[in-house]
């Protein structure tokens, strides 16, 4: 298991050489700063802390600017932990996008798009009330809750009953998706298809958990090689 934090800066296409358009997701992703090395006899499991993108000390708290400081870096703005992790390092060291390679299979966890307080029927895909004959006014309401002839729970509500409420926000994880591209010099990464979260959102690259094998990797158009042969 390997894992990077990132940004996630909205999508593009790219095509192969065989014409084929491929829709992916841009994912700028700086060297992450281990901040800690978990191990089973410190603290019950293995895990590595990193950090990502670095915070003013003014905007800090002292714990977080002496556990920073143990790794000799600043205080970072992300901090998340990647469980069983393969990678050969100590605290203090850098982890960059050279770690995935293109073919490759990761899952990418985000933060859900916010859409704010949403009725039942966007929310929970329910059905509409009747409208015709004017005799109805419950067109989108939620309508009955079933509470009557419930005879252990007589007037209450069953949990988990479909209601209006606050959608999306939510920890998401779209699994086994591929890379089709790392860049090392400008530090991104192509990822085929969506990825959870708005523009600019933080997102975590790990290696994929249910994969069924690492894909061939997708040979792209070289558009400066192009270039200059046309020029």
């Amino acid at each position: 298991m390997k894992g990077l934090l990132g940004r996630k800066l909205g999508m593009t296409q790219v095509f192969t050489e065989d014409g084929l358009l491929i829709p992916v997701t841009v994912i700028e992703a700086e060297p992450n700063v281990v901040l800690q090395v978990k191990t089973e006899a410190t603290d019950g499991y293995n895990a590595v802390q990193l950090g990502f993108e670095d915070v003013k000390e003014k905007n800090s708290t002292k714990p977080e600017i002496g556990h920073a400081k143990k790794a000799g870096t600043a205080p970072k703005r992300f901090v998340k932990e990647v469980r069983d992790c393969d990678l050969d390092v100590k605290a203090g060291d850098t982890v960059s996008v050279d770690i995935f390679t293109a073919g490759e299979q990761v899952d990418v966890i985000g933060t859900s798009k916010g859409k704010g307080y949403m009725g039942t029927i966007y929310r929970n895909n329910a059905h509409q009330g009747p409208k015709s004959h004017g005799g109805s006014k419950n067109i989108r309401h939620i309508g009955s809750l079933a509470t009557n002839g419930i005879t252990s729970r007589q007037g209450r509500i069953m949990k988990g009953t479909a209601m209006p409420g606050h959608e999306g926000h939510k920890r998401t994880t779209a699994p086994n998706l591929t890379v089709i591209k790392v860049d090392t010099e400008n530090n991104y990464v192509l990822v085929k298809g969506n990825v959870p979260g708005p523009k600019k959102g933080m997102v975590m690259i790990r290696t994929a958990k249910t994969s069924k094998g690492d894909k061939a990797p997708v040979v792209l158009i070289d558009r400066t090689a192009k270039e200059e042969v046309t020029e």
